[in-house]
């Protein structure tokens, strides 16, 4: 009689270990497994995994993989899932390769034909989007750029999305860019996560355009969260609007002008960009 086949066997290959993104004790059983059976463990930061795998008692070979080394360690790394070891990646915090290194070996062990097992845990974007209470449709787009241009580019393109948008960023990058911030969406809601899972998480909720952060600490990274476009066919032009859309509507486009106006009323898209096309035809 053939014997089934033991799923849970840990055979070899490249395993991605969701890990805590704060609390150590927000780990699965199966990481614990997976972790306990390695050869080897490729970590983003050695001391910051130290932390976890001393927590846990797990003394496996550590091998540090970041940014900044991953394309030169990946070749060595494939040799040793080649000869049949079992390896695991973790990243300081959450799932592997979301925002965080991974994906030139990931990419490579595809080429090889090498197994790769994910291991799912915990994630700052879906714990953000848990709590928010704002639409399970969002867009993840992970860090934010550095320079003012770049944001401005990433805000206009979060704002093609009618969906949530989730995204990092430093503490101290909200705190100096929140005004730009609020000129792209005033009239949504935000939802600010810092410290998720630690001893001071805290949690920052309110309307962009009414929320003031200047007492806010600028320590660490932050999760965003802003919240999908709301019902906005809730008014009409009136005439200081319609006064704006003549005057502005030969320098600016109407893609401009839509954004501008539904920014700063309750008005919808739809009801603006038509009057825009009507005094643009008007001879």
């Amino acid at each position: 009689m053939a014997l089934k086949e033991d799923k849970n066997k840990i055979t070899a290959g490249l395993y991605l270990v969701s890990t805590p993104i704060g609390n150590l004790k927000d780990i699965t059983f199966r990481a614990l497994d997976v972790l306990n059976q390695s050869n080897i463990i490729l970590c983003e930061d050695t001391r910051v995994s130290k932390k976890l795998l001393n927590y846990y008692k797990i003394y496996k070979k550590i091998i540090s993989y970041h940014k900044f080394n991953e394309k030169k360690n990946s070749n060595k790394i494939i040799e040793f899932l080649k000869d049949g070891k079992i390896v695991s990646l973790i990243s300081d915090a959450g799932t592997p390769a979301i925002s965080d290194p991974g994906k030139i070996l990931i990419n490579h062990c595809i080429k090889e034909n090498i197994q790769i097992i994910p291991i799912p845990g915990v994630s700052a974007v879906t714990t953000s989007s848990s709590i928010s209470g704002f639409s399970d449709k969002f867009y993840f787009h992970g860090f934010l750029s550095d320079t003012d241009n770049s944001i401005r580019k990433e805000f206009e393109f979060f704002n093609n999305f009618r969906s949530s948008v989730i995204f990092f960023i430093s503490a101290q990058k909200l705190k100096k860019k929140f005004e730009l911030l609020k000129k792209f969406f005033q009239q949504r809601d935000i939802l600010i996560c810092r410290e998720l899972t630690k001893l001071h998480e805290s949690f920052y909720r309110g309307r962009v355009s009414e929320m003031n952060i200047s007492n806010f600490t600028p320590k660490g990274e932050v999760t965003v969260v802003i919240s999908e476009i709301k019902n906005t066919d809730n008014g009409d032009l009136d005439e200081s609007d319609k006064k704006k859309i003549r005057k502005s509507i030969h320098t600016k486009s109407i893609k401009d002008i839509v954004r501008l106006i539904s920014q700063e009323k309750n008005i919808s898209k739809s009801k603006i960009y038509n009057y825009c096309l009507k005094i643009k035809n008007e001879k």
